[in-house]
């Protein structure tokens, strides 16, 4: 029978709970501090670190320290009005555009998948590198093809998978970062035409040989396979070398939050609108689903070449044309057109 301590770790989620742990372990040896803190502490601790640690670090910071008070039963020092004062100042001093991940293009993911297949091809199923090209396939795959995270990706159960012959593929996660009360989401994947994410899937789990646990799991170099899931801070470093194997230049400027980005702004360049994308990745908010978007300045300048192009011709003041009108009476001569892109100005004499 679970006891209560079980029940409540398990509500703050594995990464949750190293990252309040990371935040206790920093603020008690690299600022030295100590627990219960006062707001002093606190704030006197934030501004040691201003210069060297991004102002989301800090907030994840605080965030472990107000967790651990709380749980201690001690006044949380981080919600005091001279901790929040300090936070703002650093906000506006160190003020930085914010780190995004490069996204990982579809042209790139195609050549990335046709490169795994064409390796698999040459590869026996007992080679421990046919192992891992098609788990491979499978997760770059799914992760493209879903917008997954990392710990998206690497929490995916066989017996939470439900597949649809011609359609599609049901993923169940008992928990996301987006599911707040842990109620549970089903993500849908649609079988394609080319680079199929239920077809990888599949060809990785006969190759695997499993129905039940982690699907995607360490090889070892004998091809030996672990009967636990990836790490999700494993994803990062096997994606660069993947990237880097495959021959995608800078492979290194791609992070887990590549392939969630190349999905969003390839549904966008295929008319997708916010709402079905927000749909679709899980977003709640427009704030998280804008931060995966990009618009180019290539984009920018069309849809305002577009829009002029568009436009109606531009004002001409009546006074002026009418003018010209008589002087053409008059004289009897034809006036040049007047280019499209100027505006006749009528100035009254300064009084």
């Amino acid at each position: 029978m679970a006891t209560v301590e079980t029940y409540v770790k398990l509500a703050n989620r594995p990464n949750t709970q190293r990252s309040y742990a990371s935040a206790i372990q920093h603020f008690e040896v690299e600022g030295r501090g100590s627990l219960p803190a006062s707001p002093d502490a606190v704030a006197a601790y934030l501004a040691h670190f201003a210069d060297s640690l991004s102002i989301n670090t800090l907030r994840a910071r605080l965030a472990g320290l107000s967790k651990w008070h709380r749980d201690h039963g001690f006044t949380d020092p981080t919600k005091s009005a001279l901790v929040s004062q300090v936070l703002k100042g650093i906000r506006t001093a160190h003020n930085i555009p914010e780190k995004r991940a490069r996204p990982f293009e579809f042209e790139r993911m195609a050549q990335v998948s046709e490169w795994l297949k064409s390796e698999a091809d040459q590869l026996a199923p007992s080679d421990p590198r046919y192992l891992r090209c098609v788990r491979d396939q499978a997760m770059l795959l799914i992760g493209f093809w879903r917008g997954f995270r990392s710990d998206e990706l690497t929490r995916l159960q066989f017996e939470h998978i439900t597949l649809n012959d011609g359609v599609g593929m049901q993923c169940f996660l008992p928990y996301s970062k987006g599911d707040r009360e842990s109620a549970g989401q089903s993500f849908f994947c649609p079988a394609l035409s080319k680079l199929c994410p239920v077809t990888a899937f599949q060809q990785w789990q006969v190759a695997l040989e499993q129905s039940h646990g982690p699907v995607f799991r360490r090889i070892d170099r004998w091809g030996h396979v672990s009967s636990q899931g990836l790490a999700s801070g494993s994803v990062v470093p096997w994606l660069q070398k993947l990237f880097q194997e495959a021959g995608v230049p800078n492979a290194s400027d791609y992070s887990s939050h590549s392939l969630r980005r190349g999905f969003a702004n390839w549904a966008k360049s295929n008319g997708w609108d916010l709402k079905e994308l927000m749909t679709y990745i899980g977003w709640r908010d427009f704030n998280s689903a804008l931060r995966y978007l990009d618009i180019s300045e290539e984009d920018l300048g069309s849809r305002f070449e577009t829009a002029l192009e568009n436009s109606p011709s531009p004002y001409r003041d009546p006074r002026v044309v009418a003018q010209s009108r008589r002087r053409t009476h008059l004289t009897g001569s034809t006036p040049q057109a007047m280019p499209s892109n100027v505006v006749a100005l009528h100035r009254r004499p300064i009084e």
